[in-house]
């Protein structure tokens, strides 16, 4: 997992939580890097799993909430770090059609060793999609975060259903229709 979305997440953490847990959280984790991120490193995913069990246990709040929560704080990092991602499109459902086939694409060339999560769509009408979200790390929750976050940068308030296609959670149906 690159090491972006680790020191995105102790942001978050510090931000939301305090320095104090941040630190707790790492401290109490036997963690291979020591907790030491870079945003150009690449760590391994059950780094981020011990993370999220011990924020979870120390602040009392279960993990696919935290999940959802930090893909809104990421995306509008995202914003900031990454504009053109988001300059390139003029609404959610535009944004969401870009992800697999241009801006997976262009964090590939930038990060040959990313490991992305598979995104189609489906336009149904003006207003509703359909959208699987397939990824063996299964972080369905982050997605939903990320598309929150995503709705909430283009000003368009959505409904979003989110539905197991496989029941391990590696593939992941999301209804989104504007409200």
């Amino acid at each position: 997992m690159k090491g972006m979305v680790f020191t995105e997440f102790i942001e978050f953490v510090e931000d939301k939580f305090g320095f104090e847990t941040s630190d707790k959280i790492i401290n109490e984790a036997n963690l291979p890097s020591g907790g030491v991120y870079t945003s150009v490193g690449t760590y391994e995913f059950s780094e981020m799993v011990q993370l999220l069990v011990n924020l979870s246990k120390e602040v009392n709040t279960p993990i696919h909430y935290l999940l959802e929560n930090y893909g809104i704080h990421l995306f509008f990092r995202f914003g900031e770090l990454y504009p053109v991602f988001l300059e390139k499109s003029d609404s959610l459902f535009d944004f969401i059609s870009k992800i697999d086939q241009y801006i997976h694409i262009e964090v590939q060339k930038l990060y040959p060793d990313a490991e992305l999560p598979s995104i189609t769509m489906k336009l149904l009408t003006d207003q509703k999609i359909e959208m699987i979200y397939s990824s063996e790390r299964k972080l369905s929750h982050f997605a939903l975060g990320l598309l929150k976050g995503a709705a909430k940068y283009f000003k368009e308030p959505v409904e979003i259903e989110m539905d197991n296609i496989e029941p391990d959670g590696s593939k992941v149906m999301f209804k989104i229709e504007k409200i």
